[in-house]
């Protein structure tokens, strides 16, 4: 199916949403709020929020998606508490550790997006060692957004860009497919479908230039309690709509003729 307005993975203007979604990217919140809601600290907000991605990896391919992006870290995570975010490293580590035979032995390629200039020695070499083992799998894709901001990764696309037009590999007459080549999401498709959970409605700086024709579904489940269930949920409510990505609907033009 041909991209529309440079969008990798687009349908064509007025495609009915029957398909699962090829790509569902999630933005995992409410751990926070979990954990305080059982008298717990954060943290084992955020420990029961590995296991529901555990759950929700495991899920995916049963509802027909090849392609699962998670919002794991933003580079606006670092304001919080410094106990917080060393959990949050360690949690990352933990997860890689505990998970990465698996993921390799199903078929299943890592992908890590987000700025790595500042992140410590053992998280570079877990991110390289996940990305490495499974860069020959391809039967799904997991992509995390580590140290990840849509707008820094837009302003570093604009870079690279700039960069190319100085050293004579590019023109200034810049179009969206070839700015979005320097995107650190370009290797997949855009995605068809972006859930977030705990009912907080907003993006929060996750794929601002890849969302532009997603579809979006906000549920009240709390990141640790999210599954199967859930974003079978999300995916039937993906069905029923109608990408129209731009375009009248079709029933408007044909009343219209």
């Amino acid at each position: 199916m041909s991209p529309v307005l440079g969008l990798r993975g687009g349908g064509a203007r007025g495609d009915a949403a029957s398909t699962p979604p090829r790509h569902v990217a999630i933005i995992m919140d409410g751990n926070g709020r979990w954990a305080k809601a059982r008298g717990l600290p954060r943290t084992f907000g955020h420990r029961a929020g590995i296991n529901a991605l555990k759950r929700t990896v495991e899920a995916a391919p049963d509802h027909g998606i090849e392609w699962l992006t998670v919002f794991g870290f933003s580079t606006e995570n670092w304001r919080r508490p410094v106990s917080e975010v060393t959990e949050l490293m360690k949690l990352m580590k933990a997860y890689v550790s505990s998970d990465l035979e698996r993921l390799e032995r199903e078929g299943v390629r890592v992908h890590i997006i987000g700025r790595r200039d500042d992140l410590a020695p053992d998280i570079l070499e877990v991110i390289e060692r996940a990305e490495r083992r499974t860069r020959d799998n391809d039967r799904f894709h997991l992509q995390v957004a580590f140290n990840y901001g849509g707008r820094s990764d837009i302003a570093e696309a604009a870079r690279r860009y700039a960069l190319d037009v100085s050293n004579g590999q590019a023109t200034l007459e810049i179009g969206e497919a070839e700015f979005e080549r320097r995107l650190s999401t370009a290797k997949g498709p855009a995605p068809d479908l972006i859930i977030r959970t705990s009912g907080e409605r907003r993006l929060s700086n996750f794929l601002l230039w890849e969302a532009a024709y997603a579809e979006l579904v906000f549920q009240d489940v709390l990141w640790p309690d999210y599954g199967s269930g859930p974003l079978g949920e999300a995916v039937a409510e993906y069905q029923a709509r109608e990408r129209r990505y731009g375009g009248a609907e079709i029933d408007d033009v044909l009343a219209t003729g």
